[in-house]
C-alpha cells in the first residue's frame, strides 16, 4: 500500500513538473493545493511549495539552457528586483487587504490571456537569440511588479515574467524559458524565508520533488516539440484558469 501511495506521490510530481516546465510558471499553482488536499497546513503547504518551486524551475532551467532558448540577460534583470518585490509585497500584506487584490488582479489577468491569444505567434527557428530586440529598462520595473504581486497574493513569477517577455518581444518559447530561469532566484529567496519560519516540510519534499524534476524535464520536451501558436494558446487557457480561480478565491468561496 506504501508503494501504491509513494508511487501517487510521483506520479502527481511528474504532472505537477510539465505544466510548469511548458509555461514557465513554476508550478505553485498547483502544489499548494495539492498539499493542502493532503492534509499540509496552508502557511506549510505554501512555504513548502516555495521550496519545491525551487527544484522544479531548476530543473525546467537546465532543460532549457540545452535548448538555447533562455535569454539570459532579460531573466538576470528580471531576477534582480522580484527578489526584493517578493519581501515588499509580503510586507504590503499588513496594509492591503488580499481578498480585493486578487479580485482585481483575476480580472486583469483575464484581459492579458485575451490579448496573449491574440498575439502573433513566431516560431524559434523564424529568429535568432541575437536577433531579439527587447527595452531592459522596463524589466526591472516588471521583475519589481511580479515579485509585490507574488508575495502579496502568493502567485508565482511566471504569471507575469510571461506575458511581459511576450509584449516585449520574445517569443512564446523563449519567454517560458527565460521565465523558468528567473524563478530559480525568486523561488530560492522565498524559500529561505520560509524554511527560516519553519514553513518548510521536508517530510513532502522528499515524496515530491523527484517527480518533479522528471516532469520538468518531460515538459520542456513537450514545449519544445509544441507549435508557438499551440503553446500560446495553451498558456492562454492556463492563464484564464489561474485568473478565474483568483477571482473566486478573493470573492471567499471555497475553490482548491
Amino acid at each position: 500500500m506504501d508503494v501504491l501511495r509513494y508511487a501517487g506521490y510521483f506520479v502527481a510530481g511528474v504532472f505537477i513538473g510539465i505544466l510548469a516546465a511548458m509555461f514557465g510558471l513554476g508550478g505553485g499553482f498547483l502544489i499548494v493545493p495539492t498539499l493542502n488536499f493532503l492534509g499540509v497546513e496552508i502557511h506549510r503547504a505554501v512555504g513548502t511549495s516555495s521550496a519545491a518551486v525551487v527544484f522544479t524551475s531548476l530543473s525546467s532551467a537546465i532543460a532549457y539552457h540545452r535548448q538555447r532558448r533562455i535569454h539570459y540577460r532579460a531573466g538576470l534583470l528580471l531576477a534582480l528586483t522580484a527578489v526584493p518585490g517578493a519581501y515588499l509585497g509580503a510586507w504590503m500584506t499588513s496594509f492591503i487587504s488580499a481578498s480585493g487584490m486578487k479580485v482585481l488582479f483575476g480580472l486583469a489577468l483575464l484581459i492579458v490571456a485575451l490579448r496573449i491569444y491574440r498575439k502573433r505567434s513566431v516560431e524559434p527557428g523564424e529568429v535568432r537569440p541575437s536577433e531579439i530586440r527587447i527595452n531592459y529598462r522596463i524589466l526591472p520595473l516588471g521583475g519589481l511588479f511580479s515579485g509585490i504581486i507574488s508575495g502579496l497574493l502568493g502567485v508565482g513569477g511566471g504569471i507575469i515574467n510571461v506575458p511581459l517577455l511576450t509584449y516585449l518581444g520574445l517569443p512564446i518559447h523563449y519567454a517560458v524559458a527565460t521565465s523558468s530561469f528567473a524563478i530559480v532566484f525568486t523561488a530560492t529567496a522565498g524559500a529561505l524565508k520560509h524554511y527560516m519560519l519553519g514553513n518548510v516540510e521536508v517530510r513532502w519534499l522528499v515524496l515530491l520533488v523527484p517527480g518533479l524534476i522528471v516532469g520538468a524535464q518531460m515538459g520542456a520536451m513537450i514545449a519544445r516539440r509544441t507549435r508557438a501558436e499551440s503553446l500560446k494558446g495553451a498558456f492562454a487557457v492556463v492563464m484564464t484558469l489561474l485568473a478565474i480561480r483568483m477571482v473566486l478565491k478573493g470573492l471567499g468561496l471555497p475553490v482548491p
